[in-house]
């Protein structure tokens, strides 16, 4: 398997599969926020088939829904998308190989498994859509956030090590953002909640409430 993976006509899906994996690695340690790849960077398409708040670009919203786009987070789409790539063309170049006795070189591979992802992509995005928890929206700035109260969801957030929060907005919506303490002597532990005072592009830095220790009563 391994020396398929490394054969020169297989290299795109190949290099696709690995950053499939990195994202997931990210996403599952909370680093893909850091990073700019939550819910920020998915795209809001109106009925009459235009980028929200982009004049000009006219986007056809029937092929965003064909391709699956806006029914998933925008990194989840990725994913699938890579995923699909990249199994597409390693299987298409194996059944190729086997009937017709060569694969086709990379460049040739590469853009008719990229057209053929596509469909694949969205067909899966639309019922995974459906099954995930829709918590997460792009309709607002991420800087409204400042000011409200976040959980600790996963790991522990110390100056310089952030951890991964929950927090709802005004609408209700629940966004996932990476925050570390504002001050250098404190610590947040999971379920811990917390204040958003500030924000340095997608990292937010928070304060204590001051009850996470308080007995319960």
């Amino acid at each position: 398997m391994l020396a398929l993976l490394g054969e020169a006509q297989n290299l795109p899906f190949t290099v696709a599969l690995g950053v499939m994996a990195a994202l997931v690695v990210m996403q599952f340690f909370g680093l893909g926020d850091l990073l700019g790849a939550d819910s920020d960077v998915d795209v809001d398409v109106s009925l009459e088939g235009h980028v929200e708040g982009v004049p000009g670009h006219g986007l056809d919203s029937g092929l965003l829904s064909l391709v699956g786009l806006g029914r998933v987070p925008f990194m989840v789409w990725l994913i699938v998308l890579l995923s699909a790539f990249g199994v597409i063309g390693i299987a298409g170049q194996q059944f190729l190989e086997a009937f017709t006795g060569a694969p086709w070189s990379a460049w040739l591979a590469g853009p008719a498994a990229g057209v053929a992802a596509l469909p694949l992509t969205g067909a899966i995005a639309r019922p995974l859509g459906r099954l995930m928890p829709q918590d997460e929206t792009s309709a607002i700035d991420r800087g409204v956030l400042v000011g409200r109260e976040g959980e600790i969801v996963i790991g522990t957030a110390v100056p310089g090590s952030p951890a991964r929060a929950r927090v709802t907005d005004h609408f209700g919506q629940v966004h996932h953002v990476m925050l570390e303490p504002d001050n250098a002597d404190q610590k947040f532990v999971e379920g811990e909640r917390v204040l958003i005072v500030r924000r340095e592009g997608e990292l937010f830095k928070a304060i204590a409430r001051g009850d996470h220790y308080l007995p319960r009563i």
